[in-house]
């Protein structure tokens, strides 16, 4: 029932998490056009940055080693019913133990960046006041690892596994006091680690987090707030990304690069005329209204207050200045199309179609298989924010992953998959789509949150009885691809 439920409301929850309609955006806004100049065929830019990416919860396990505090994911996946197959991730893949054998991982596939996010409760147990060293000495040797193998580390500060002190003191992200604390731990960890980690990641997924936490209470800390509430806590949450983007600047070393990495609603014209891709600009400024473009214009757009009237959030112009802190760059978490657009004589200017019931999708069922999601939403992203740099901070695929006789596993659905999205983003840079890099989610299966360990998405397989790992046929696809710099077209 929990994962049916997953399902059946995935596509919505751009709608869902923001609360609002859309509207057309500024008036002198015309379709992107592009770039003059072409690759070869199939070929990414010299110097393109290849990676892929985990996150602390997921593979990390040991959660009560070395002073490691509580996170809402700890208590919520220990509660019956929340976890579709009934685990939890207190070992998951044991990576804190095993860290120099999953480096090894990432230097066979020849990657030369690696995501990983930070746990914050490892940091600080209570979410603010005294840290704990070893917490961050964990990350400070993983960083040494990667360095010593030639992988640049690109570290994310909240991938979701929030202390459970501070939900149980604050509220949270229900509380302002929650985002001064993460500026804390931001400005902690940038002095100990921006020596070797040169680019942060504040924030993954606000989209997916606050709605499935907050609002529909599936996710941890399972809460149904009502409207004006769950847009208190998207204020809050982008509060606390202006104040992390401040506090990296002021504590870290010269040079560091910050940016979000939100999973944007995907907003592609239907059919590939001016019209329908002016009716997809609009919609992707509108419907990401609520977190991404408040980010990066500093402002609620005009409809989006309009709509959410008395829902709307509070907030002052002070905290809109820090929320509109300058970013060096974006990440965009991109798997499956949410919405297909075409344009519309009536406000707000376009028209979202349906899903057939025959569309096609992974082994996820939320998991829309619709390649040119790639192709368009870094190359309207970049147009409508006048963005420079874009990393594809996660794409990848679950696969049913059937080991066969031969102890091998043949993903071809995934790979399937893989081909064709890199296929349409080597297109979207060809055009001059600033996308700097890709990573591809996930370099091993993991914890897949509400799904349990049911769900694989990595290009490794994990034996969670052994912890085992093992290459699937896709991570040689990606190996071979990276060595090339090129997707075959």
């Amino acid at each position: 029932m929990l994962e049916d439920f997953s399902r059946r409301t995935f596509a919505k929850l751009a709608g869902l998490a923001l609360g609002i309609a859309a509207a057309p955006a500024k008036a002198d806004e015309t379709p992107a056009q592009p770039a003059a100049g072409r690759l070869a065929s199939g070929s990414f830019p010299s110097g393109f940055i290849w990676g892929t990416a985990t996150s602390a919860y997921q593979i990390e396990g040991a959660v009560n080693e070395d002073g490691r505090g509580r996170s809402i994911w700890d208590t919520f996946s220990h509660q019956q019913g929340h976890i579709a197959d009934g685990t939890n991730a207190d070992r998951a893949n044991d990576h804190y133990h095993r860290y120099k054998e999953d480096v090894g991982l990432i230097r066979e596939l020849g990657v030369k960046a690696y995501r990983f996010s930070i746990a914050w409760p490892r940091v600080f147990p209570e979410g603010a006041g005294a840290p704990n060293p070893k917490g961050l000495d964990f990350y400070s040797h993983l960083v040494d690892e990667l360095l010593a193998n030639g992988i640049e580390p690109y570290a994310t500060l909240y991938h979701w596994d929030l202390p459970q002190a501070l939900q149980d003191r604050v509220g949270g992200w229900q509380s302002t006091e929650t985002s001064k604390a993460f500026a804390d731990y931001a400005a902690y960890v940038a002095e100990r680690l921006t020596d070797r980690v040169k680019t942060i990641f504040t924030i993954n997924e606000v989209g997916r987090f606050v709605n499935f936490g907050y609002g529909l209470g599936i996710d941890a800390p399972g809460l149904k707030l009502p409207q004006k509430q769950l847009n208190q806590v998207r204020h809050n949450v982008a509060l606390a990304h202006g104040l992390s983007v401040q506090a990296v600047r002021a504590h870290g070393h010269a040079g560091t690069k910050v940016g979000p990495a939100e999973n944007i609603a995907a907003c592609l014209p239907a059919i590939d005329t001016p019209e329908n891709v002016r009716a997809a600009e609009i919609a992707t400024r509108e419907l990401n209204a609520g977190f991404l473009n408040v980010i990066l214009e500093g402002k609620y757009t005009d409809h989006f207050l309009a709509y959410a009237g008395a829902n709307a959030p509070t907030f002052t112009e002070d905290e809109l200045k820090i929320i509109g802190s300058r970013n060096d760059f974006i990440g965009l978490n991109i798997y499956a199309p949410q919405f297909y657009v075409v344009a519309a004589e009536h406000a707000p200017g376009f028209s979202v179609l349906p899903f057939p019931s025959s569309f096609p999708h992974m082994s996820s069922e939320w998991l829309r298989i619709g390649p040119e999601t790639a192709y368009w939403v870094p190359r309207l992203a970049a147009k409508i924010w006048d963005v420079e740099t874009i990393y594809i901070s996660e794409n990848g695929t679950s696969s049913s992953d059937e080991i066969r006789p031969d102890g091998k596993i043949y993903d071809l659905d995934r790979i399937m998959y893989l081909r064709n999205y890199l296929t349409q983003l080597q297109r979207a840079v060809a055009e001059g789509a600033p996308v700097r890099g890709y990573f591809l989610w996930s370099l091993m299966d993991n914890f897949e949150w509400i799904f349990g360990l049911e769900k694989r998405f990595g290009i490794y397989h994990v034996d969670f009885e052994t912890l085992v790992r093992r290459p699937k046929l896709s991570a040689s696809f990606y190996r071979n691809v990276i060595a090339r710099n090129a997707i075959d077209v």
